[in-house]
């Protein structure tokens, strides 16, 4: 009895967000169903206690709860709070545009907060069983988020081809667990890590790669990135933000899980997979980015080559590189959710627009909104002092560091070539010719509360980086054994 209480508190922000979602739901049908704000509200609300029991977890400690299936310590307490960071932004940033699309229906809050409780598993996860329920958990709700907005051909299309790659990923996946469990005998991470360390098991590796496939889909890396363009032109805007931030965090967090608590020692083995997706993630999203005409597609492809830039701190292999890791997706997630705000904004009195020249003459009519376009875009550029800036900086350091600055110097090449897409942009919003219907003089007020905060984030990392740095280290000292 004295276990099971001690694993009921060690779960305790999952349980609640269980919990929390099935109240929420219930309210949505039974109270709610023509105010879906309200539910919107009592999501974030959910997610905000959520993180306080997460930030009240013993800090230092590591902690294992149903015989090792579930983990916590340090790295998954930042992990998750980042997660949550990402979901609260996306549900804040929703509620006003669906409304003026009408297509407002509570079930998006229920869905936002299972998909997220999925990713909170994904993190902890011990095991390969845990691994995979965590996965599927946030994939379901993932697939309909993508067609949410069910009148729209694209939309529809977006959540199919969604759902019919996801689930190849997932077989995948589930194969390569299946033959590391088959030659390990074991699904749990410090038993296989056991197996490995015992010698080159060719069953294993072959499993690895299985598993670092279906992985690779869930962050949208090369060559497993066909879907991305394709679900954030036609996804709902609110929900390609969400998908652009808090599920990478989370599929990050985890391949960084399996790769250091699984297979520290099959580093020699699985950095030449890590490698090679990195350099392709960032090779096509720089080159393929730049005959985009829809904002949101040139976000995935953007994406795409941010993962790659992420991996570089994977591929690393040490206690830096992870820390790097983590700096990188803290930065991408605030930056991202500003950038769909920007998105959001353009919008005229006939509707919301996604074409990048309708950005022509943005600094003439909107200096405000422009300004903070030119930031965003700059720091996805990487230039100092902008947080993007010290987000490569740290991935690219840590490479450096272990010898691999042929990847680092790869990766600071494609950083030019996306630069060109970028300041593209930017001399448009400054020196375009105004077009014939500008956007409305006005965005909602939750915007202005995200795009604001993000701009003070961008300031605090001029400022003070070294608050984040300092956090990131002690997460990924955690995650070293």
């Amino acid at each position: 009895m004295d276990t099971l209480h001690a694993d009921l508190l060690l779960t305790a922000p999952e349980l609640l967000m269980a919990v929390g979602g099935m109240v929420v739901l219930m309210f949505g049908v039974f109270a709610a169903q023509k105010r879906p704000g309200i539910v919107n509200a009592l999501a974030i609300v959910l997610f905000a206690a959520t993180a306080f029991l997460i930030w009240r977890q013993p800090a230092g400690v590591l902690a294992t709860a149903f015989a090792e299936a579930f983990v916590v310590n340090d790295f998954t307490r930042f992990a998750k709070l980042l997660v949550l960071l990402g979901a609260a932004l996306s549900i804040l940033i929703s509620t006003r545009f669906f409304e003026r699309e009408k297509i407002a229906r509570f079930e998006f809050a229920p869905l936002m907060i299972f998909a997220t409780l999925g990713m909170l598993m994904m993190i902890s996860a011990g095991g390969l069983i845990s691994l995979y329920v965590g996965l599927e958990l946030q994939s379901l709700a993932l697939y309909v988020l993508a067609a949410f907005n069910r009148d729209s051909v694209k939309a529809t299309e977006a959540g199919l081809k969604y759902f019919v790659l996801g689930a190849l990923s997932s077989c995948l996946l589930l194969y390569g667990s299946s033959l590391i469990y088959g030659f390990a005998g074991t699904v749990q991470f410090d038993g296989i890590q056991v197996v490995v360390d015992g010698g080159r098991n060719l069953g294993v590796l072959i499993g690895i790669v299985f598993i670092l496939a279906g992985l690779a889909f869930k962050v949208s890396a090369v060559p497993f990135h066909m879907w991305t363009p394709d679900v954030y032109e036609g996804a709902p805007t609110p929900v390609t933000a969400f998908f652009a931030g808090a599920p990478k965090v989370a599929a990050i967090a985890l391949l960084l899980r399996v790769l250091f608590d699984a297979l520290p020692h099959a580093a020699a083995d699985w950095r030449q997979i890590v490698t090679f997706i990195s350099i392709a993630s960032m090779a096509l999203g720089a080159f393929a980015a730049i005959g985009q005409t829809n904002i949101k597609r040139l976000m995935a492809y953007s994406s795409i080559g941010n993962i790659g830039y992420a991996l570089v701190g994977v591929a690393a292999g040490t206690e830096q590189g992870i820390s790097s890791v983590l700096i990188f997706m803290a930065i991408y997630v605030v930056m991202t959710a500003g950038v769909f705000v920007c998105i959001l904004a353009m919008r005229r009195v006939d509707g919301p627009t996604e074409k990048i020249e309708d950005l022509s003459g943005l600094m003439g009519s909107r200096p405000l909104l422009a300004l903070c376009w030119i930031i965003l875009l700059f720091s996805y550029v990487g230039l100092p002092p902008l947080p993007g800036f010290f987000g490569k900086y740290y991935v690219f350091g840590a490479a450096v560091e272990q010898g691999m600055w042929p990847l680092a110097v790869i990766g600071i090449l494609t950083s030019v070539v996306a630069a060109y897409y970028y300041v593209r942009i930017v001399m448009l919003i400054i020196n375009g010719a105004p077009p014939e219907k500008p956007f409305e003089p006005t965005m909602g007020g939750e915007l202005r509360v995200v795009l604001g905060g993000t701009m003070l984030f961008s300031a605090a990392m001029i400022i003070v980086p070294g608050i984040l740095v300092g956090w990131a280290g002690i997460a990924a000292a955690a995650l070293i054994k």
